[in-house]
């Protein structure tokens, strides 16, 4: 249910609000809206006349904000915010539906872009947006439709559908080590480069290879591109997923330190919110993305 209308501003005033806390000044925020300083002004006094509370104070000739029109205006930021993004979502998609993914950056650009264009064409009615997180988040908050993580069924509140196994690789630089493959005693001799998301990875390829392996140290990444891209400046070797290293093999830049890719666990799902029953243009891509998907 929405809020009564006398508890709902106009954007307007919300938007001169936001400015004159982000930029200090009245003036400021007038210039940057592309308004007269008197327009701002009245804009403000009536925002604060239909709150009910000071949110100014005069200070010299100019106004500045109370602790609480502070606290209102960083409040209304994410309201701003999310009107913004809504907006934006309708005008790219036009007449067609939408759907708003949440994915992991290079799964992403690897695994799902390259696929994504067969259902772009086979549902040519549906428009897929694409946004990074690296970590699981409240579906209550953010406005996803599902999204791609890894790991295991450690997500609470969501649905599943397995993708894909993570099969994973040794790579540096020919610079760093030119002839290639080398035993894994060799391999820990190297500066090795980690991932924040896979703690405990180097430690368990080893493992499987019957190496020893403990307090390993090394560069420490957020995500496996920036990590890849160490490697291939020298920096070290990374442990990097079966789709990002084949890339990067076919571009020269990196080779692989081992005869083959080795499975380790975590597998990559697209999940969902059991709350919500799921709409009929994700329904389609959840379909597609089953027929693509590994075999389980």
């Amino acid at each position: 249910m929405i809020a009564p209308r006398r508890f709902l501003p106009s954007v307007s005033s919300l938007l001169a609000l936001e400015a004159v806390e982000r930029l200090g000044t009245a003036t400021a925020a007038a210039e940057e809206l592309a308004l007269t300083h008197s327009a701002v002004s009245r804009q403000l006094k009536a925002l604060e006349e239909q709150i009910g509370v000071p949110l100014f104070r005069r200070e010299g000739k100019g106004l500045a904000l109370t602790p609480v029109g502070a606290d209102y205006a960083a409040s209304i930021r994410d309201y701003l915010q999310d009107l913004a993004r809504a907006s934006l979502r309708i005008r790219a998609a036009g007449s067609r539906s939408s759907l708003t993914l949440s994915v992991l950056p290079a799964f992403g650009t690897h695994w799902l872009l390259p696929r994504l264009q067969g259902f772009a064409q086979l549902h040519p009615e549906i428009t897929v947006n694409l946004a990074t997180r690296l970590s699981p988040f409240d579906f209550t908050r953010e406005k996803f439709d599902a999204a791609i993580h890894f790991g295991g069924r450690d997500w609470q509140g969501v649905k599943y559908l397995p993708l894909a196994r993570e099969q994973v690789i040794p790579a540096a630089s020919p610079k760093l080590v030119p002839q290639g493959q080398i035993t894994p005693e060799r391999l820990l001799t190297l500066p090795l480069l980690h991932l924040e998301s896979r703690p405990g990875a180097w430690e368990d390829w080893f493992a499987r290879h019957g190496c020893e392996a403990e307090h390993l140290r090394g560069m420490l990444f957020d995500q496996f591109s920036q990590m890849a891209e160490a490697a291939a400046l020298g920096f070290g070797v990374a442990l990097l997923p079966r789709f990002l290293a084949e890339a990067e093999f076919r571009s020269g830049r990196l080779h692989p330190l081992s005869d083959s890719h080795t499975e380790v666990d975590g597998r990559y799902f697209v999940v969902w919110p059991q709350f919500r029953n799921a709409s009929k243009p994700l329904q389609k891509f959840l379909h597609w993305l089953g027929s693509e998907a590994e075999p389980t």
